[in-house]
């Protein structure tokens, strides 16, 4: 394999530290030509200064003073603004994007990617489930290579036929199976999720993670965000994909074929399993992920999720139905809802209540071009505002 240079979008969150660790591992294989961050301004320039990236690009100019002075005897240039980002992603020279931004901020830029043809190693959920179409469109469009990170949607790459080129049928697969965690409250009695509070909500049994994404998968929003994914990234129909709940987190998704045949994808929990395949692929590298031992855990089980339970995964399935700006509203919803439940703001069961809500009152909003979504996305985010406002007052 020759040299690969990257560019890492969102470089100080779980996936960009995590991708780094692989990066780290193979300095003969991978070279970092820019790194991206937003907030975590000291942990950006201690990257910088291990990988001594070509470019550092943040978001607002006082962050961008600070990391210049941070970085004043490195020879990184650093960037500012959403510009900034796309030139990056798109850079001649940088062979694959890592993008990991999370929320709507990180779209723009996985579409720049996309449009110069690069292998894009896809983190940011809210891309697909945004603007799938218009993405996969630029994918296919400019030869862009397409490779999941999330664990579950990796998986079901790696337990697709080669050269899968999105139909379901010619290939002989019956169904995509996304497993789930099931979070913390799977077996918590739903008469007392009305107290949960955030502190019990972001400790995920399985996985080290954000805030949010720890929240959305106590929700299961996040397998919803999944369902909604797998929709774009395989070309599959809602009945397609089925989700189901598998406490232990070693089989990582599945696929079952028309022959009755079921090939699964198995590790451990840890990101960097999936981030070292996308980046070395089609090869394999070391990850530093620790082996799997199936005899000492025993046993893998599996269950259906209950929606009285998971009210979000049944409003992912319905935005998937329902098409057009429904899933772009339903992702911007819920991220104004999981910010307002961690700041004490709703309890934990209005982020569904607040979801359910924003869909009904905004259904039909026009989806024809992305500037369609982002609008629906910014109508989305100011009416969860307004109803979580109403509900405090």
């Amino acid at each position: 394999m020759t040299v690969r240079n990257l560019t890492i979008l969102g470089a100080t969150g779980t996936i960009g530290v995590n991708t780094l660790d692989v990066v780290a591992r193979h300095p003969e294989k991978f070279r970092v030509i820019a790194l991206t961050g937003q907030n975590q301004i000291e942990k950006l320039a201690g990257q910088c200064q291990q990988f001594n990236p070509r470019y550092a690009v943040v978001l607002d100019a006082a962050k961008a003073r600070s990391l210049t002075a941070l970085l004043a005897n490195s020879n990184t240039e650093v960037l500012v603004g959403v510009e900034a980002l796309e030139r990056v992603s798109a850079l001649p020279e940088v062979d694959s994007v890592m993008a990991a931004i999370v929320g709507a901020a990180g779209l723009r830029p996985a579409l720049a990617a996309a449009r110069a043809g690069k292998r894009v190693l896809l983190a940011n959920k809210e891309t697909l489930v945004m603007a799938g179409r218009f993405f996969m469109e630029a994918v296919q469009k400019h030869k862009a290579t397409l490779l999941p990170i999330d664990s579950e949607h990796n998986a079901v790459f790696q337990s697709m036929p080669a050269h899968y080129d999105g139909n379901l049928a010619a290939h002989g697969v019956r169904r995509i199976l996304l497993t789930a965690s099931g979070g913390p409250f799977r077996t918590r009695a739903v008469e007392t999720l009305a107290g949960v509070t955030p502190e019990q909500a972001v400790a995920h049994p399985n996985w080290v993670m954000g805030k949010k994404i720890s929240v959305d998968s106590a929700t299961m929003m996040n397998k919803g965000l999944e369902v909604i994914e797998a929709r774009w990234l395989f070309n599959a129909r809602p009945d397609q994909i089925e989700v189901v709940i598998h406490p232990q987190s070693i089989i990582h998704s599945m696929v079952e074929y028309l022959d009755g045949s079921v090939l699964a994808q198995l590790s451990n929990p840890d990101m960097r399993t999936p981030i070292a395949h996308s980046l070395a692929y089609p090869e394999r590298v070391e990850a530093g992920v620790s082996w799997l031992d199936l005899a000492k855990i025993g046993q893998l089980t599996f269950e259906t999720p209950d929606y009285a339970r998971f009210p979000c995964l049944k409003l992912a399935y319905q935005a998937l139905d329902a098409g057009g700006a429904a899933p772009a509203i339903l992702n911007a919803a819920n991220e104004i809802a999981v910010a307002a439940f961690l700041e004490r703001r709703i309890p934990y069961l209005g982020i569904a209540a607040s979801l359910e809500t924003v869909l009904g009152r905004l259904s039909g909003l026009p989806a024809d071009s992305l500037d369609d979504l982002m609008a629906a996305d910014d109508a989305a985010r100011q009416e969860a505002a307004n109803y979580i406002a109403a509900q405090s007052a």
